[in-house]
């Protein structure tokens, strides 16, 4: 599918569903990777992951711009266009549109590394996500120095 398709897509299911015009622009992002799509409330365009359509087909893509053009309507509207807020939610359920999209294989649960770090006077250990500079750093407990002990990759 083309921009060009997504936009007249778009611009249908927003008549047929909403009874009201999609007057701004829709297109494909494939930098997108955990979402299905992204209203942008500054320019009031919609962006859709294009993996999205490619793994779960039409059915599951119109649910996400039934989404996304509920963000939408609802902002131009001055109503309540997050999640959290019942406008939100009563208008998606009425037009029948996905609250999460599918996870896209190999985005989520990739292997993470775990650095760790021991305290040379007290021993007490510090896991972190990043790598920190030990000469930077103290022991939070003794003000002791930390050394890297080692890496751990976990799931």
């Amino acid at each position: 599918m083309t921009n060009k398709e997504l936009q007249a897509l778009v611009e249908q299911i927003s008549l047929k569903y909403f009874k009201k015009p999609f007057k701004h622009q829709a297109a494909f992002n494939k930098r997108l990777r955990t979402t299905g799509g992204r209203y942008l409330l500054a320019s009031h365009n919609l962006e859709f992951n294009p993996k999205q359509l490619e793994f779960y087909g039409k059915d599951e893509f119109i649910k996400i711009i039934k989404h996304e053009l509920c963000h939408y309507h609802l902002h131009i509207e001055g109503k309540g266009y997050r999640h959290r807020d019942r406008d939100f939610q009563v208008l998606l359920s009425d037009v029948g549109g996905s609250r999460y999209c599918k996870t896209i294989p190999g985005t989520r649960n990739q292997a993470r590394h775990i650095h760790v770090y021991e305290c040379k006077k007290c021993r007490e250990r510090y896991y972190r996500k990043r790598k920190i500079d030990t000469n930077q750093y103290v022991c939070g407990k003794c003000r002791g120095k930390l050394r890297w002990v080692l890496k751990k990759t976990c799931r």
